[in-house]
């Protein structure tokens, strides 16, 4: 469906010269049982002609130089999550502004819940957090990046399910019990929809031991920050974990709702249970769902819809918002975040 195809990343074009650059790389991280392709994105001095990723019928692309060399100096690391379903390509419009900031900024295609590849046998909740920490190992080692981005004080930041992604990262414990509870009680949650097709995972599990259905050892002790974009499951993350989180953490959420993902049971409940000094919390007005997503082009919303009834819902943005506001909002709390988190 179309939805899907415009969720991709692979259309390249020509464009006009850049003012600031920004460079960037698609990488694979050989893995026989779970292979990663990931999109870097980084500061340089590269001049000349750059390259639109991500453009497609329905959404606009970022202006980059493909394949240049990164600008000297360390860069602080930004690893970005996708939503189920997503890409990599789903918040370019967030890596580049942050790399014009001097930060590098990494995605990975979570296997199993990304848009090219839905296989039920890999998506598996506790792989999604490891996905990012073999990013961080990949790219601290890489000789291309190497000497270009500091080894500590990671940022993490993740769109819905890739938001649970993060805080996972960081120290969150889910239990699937409490999860599973609480959509006998909320079975209308997009949460609950996405959790029938996810297992929780095996933690330290060899082979014919038991699968366990809480894990706590997905902390990277590299991250040093944690952005939550209107994330889903969170009230699978049991509280007592929250509650002694060691890193600040911005949760942002949609300000016009949605009935799946409601701002008060998912982001709401994450601000509830992170230490306050360390915890910043808002919602971005005319903010929906999928508007931290990249803009959408003029006719996009009609063009999903021909194609599937229900689809344009990517491109709709909430009462009174507009994608560019959204961005550009999101943008500023990030980096003022960045600039001075919570104590």
């Amino acid at each position: 469906m179309l939805v899907c195809l415009v969720l991709f990343a692979g259309l390249f074009a020509t464009s006009a010269r850049a003012t600031d650059a920004v460079g960037f790389r698609l990488i694979r991280i050989a893995d026989p049982s779970r292979p990663l392709d990931a999109a870097v994105w980084y500061p340089t001095d590269a001049k000349g002609e750059t390259t639109l990723i991500g453009d497609t019928a329905v959404l606009v692309g970022e202006a980059v130089q493909e394949d240049a060399a990164p600008a000297p100096g360390r860069h602080r690391l930004v690893v970005l999550s996708h939503g189920y379903s997503g890409n990599w390509n789903n918040e370019a419009w967030l890596a580049v502004a942050l790399v014009k900031q001097g930060y590098v900024v990494a995605a990975p295609n979570h296997p199993g819940t990304t848009s090219r590849d839905m296989d039920k046998a890999r998506a598996i909740l506790a792989e999604r957090p490891r996905d990012l920490s073999r990013l961080i190992d990949f790219l601290i080692a890489d000789p291309v990046f190497s000497g270009v981005i500091e080894p500590g004080n990671v940022v993490a930041i993740g769109h819905s399910l890739g938001g649970w992604t993060v805080i996972a990262l960081a120290g969150g414990r889910f239990d699937r019990a409490r999860f599973d509870a609480d959509c006998r009680e909320h079975q209308t949650l997009a949460a609950c929809r996405v959790g029938r097709d996810v297992s929780a995972g095996q933690i330290g599990a060899g082979q014919g031991a038991p699968t366990r259905q809480s894990f706590d050892d997905l902390r990277d002790p590299r991250v040093g920050a944690a952005v939550a974009l209107d994330l889903g499951l969170a009230r699978g993350f049991d509280p007592a974990s929250l509650a002694t989180f060691n890193v600040p953490v911005l949760v942002i959420a949609a300000d016009s709702g949605n009935n799946g993902i409601p701002a008060k049971l998912e982001s709401g409940y994450l601000a509830e249970h992170l230490p306050k000094p360390a915890t910043r919390s808002l919602a971005i007005p005319g903010a929906a769902h999928f508007s931290f997503l990249p803009l959408c082009k003029p006719g996009a919303v009609a063009l999903l819809e021909a194609d599937k009834p229900g689809d344009g819902v990517v491109c709709r943005d909430g009462e009174g918002g507009q994608r560019a506001a959204v961005h550009e909002a999101t943008i500023k709390e990030v980096l003022g975040f960045l600039g001075n988190p919570p104590r």
